[in-house]
């Protein structure tokens, strides 16, 4: 009996290694829970063309937009959980759209199983340029001056990142909100709001082509890409490192195997010389990591927005 039992367990041992051996046998779906043309459309498709020649599938882009990126990431959160549909993740889906409701769809910490953190940037400060304003100093007068002038965009986490400045410098904007970053910040260039708090990835080619003015950053030293633009710090904003991640999640449920087969994947496309240069060029740190690390920060950065969202008594949805 006790050697039937041995036979039977080796058995499944072994179909379950062939199994993930066998991950993946279909194209993967990652689901961008955005429009096109933000930090985490343009993330998934800088790393998509590595990552299909690692696992040997093709990865498919879906962009899911729609209110806040909660129903692509919901999509996520109640699929199958075989490792064939999967979530750029980032800040605005695990940590902002989540702590404005009042009841959301999903849990961040609880309905996904993290795979690997893929890339960080730091947020910026963009205006149009009609906005007088050439810096910090000019900004925040001007702002003061005449309190709820100046029309902030956003498109996900930039909303309480504008909130986080409010509180800070006392400043007062009325906020307009998008369905993504791409959306506001062609909302930004074409002068139908005044400024917006966008990942510095997402802003280096209007910032550069004088389509917005760039007036601070807000990591720990300024950025390479445009070395120009002073830090928060700097520019007399003290208190205010905030930067924007994305990172690949499945969801809950699946296999310690596939998360650890895809873990390894991501590892390997943002060791690319072509990733690394793609990242780069954006504005884009990679920022690999495992699972557990990405699982921590995911906690820690929604308790984080959700104490913003109550200390500005912002209203829920």
């Amino acid at each position: 009996m006790l050697n039937h039992l041995f036979i039977a367990a080796a058995a499944l041992a072994v179909t379950g290694t062939a199994a993930a051996q066998a991950y993946p046998s279909q194209p993967i779906r990652v689901v961008v829970p955005f429009p096109p043309g933000g930090t985490v459309d343009v993330t998934a498709r800088a790393i998509a063309p590595a990552l299909t020649e690692i696992l040997g599938q093709n990865l498919i882009i879906d962009n899911r937009g729609g209110a806040q990126g909660l129903i692509g990431t919901d999509f996520v959160a109640k699929a199958a959980p075989n490792g064939y549909t999967l979530l750029l993740g980032s800040n605005s889906t695990l940590s902002v759209a989540p702590s404005l409701q009042k009841k959301s769809p999903y849990d961040p910490i609880r309905d996904f199983a993290p795979i690997s953190l893929i890339g960080m940037t730091p947020f910026v400060l963009v205006v149009h340029p009609s906005v007088p304003a050439k810096d910090m100093k000019a900004f925040i007068a001007i702002a003061k001056r005449k309190p709820g002038t100046f029309t902030m965009g956003s498109g996900g986490v930039g909303h309480l990142v504008g909130e986080l400045f409010q509180s800070i410098t006392g400043t007062n904007f009325i906020h307009v909100p998008f369905q993504g970053t791409g959306p506001a910040g062609a909302a930004l260039m074409g002068g139908h709001v005044d400024l917006l708090f966008d990942q510095l990835a997402n802003s280096v080619a209007q910032i550069k082509s004088g389509k917005t003015r760039a007036i601070a950053i807000s990591s720990k030293e300024r950025s390479t890409v445009l070395p120009d633009i002073p830090t928060m710090a700097e520019a007399g904003i003290g208190n205010f490192e905030v930067t924007s991640i994305t990172g690949l999640l499945a969801p809950a449920g699946a296999s310690r195997e596939i998360v650890g087969r895809l873990n390894e994947a991501v590892h390997k496309a943002l060791a690319t010389p072509a990733v690394k240069s793609r990242f780069s060029s954006m504005a884009l740190e990679t920022i690999p990591g495992s699972p557990e690390a990405f699982a921590a920060y995911i906690k820690e950065d929604f308790s984080r927005w959700t104490k913003v969202v109550r200390d500005a008594s912002i209203p829920l949805n």
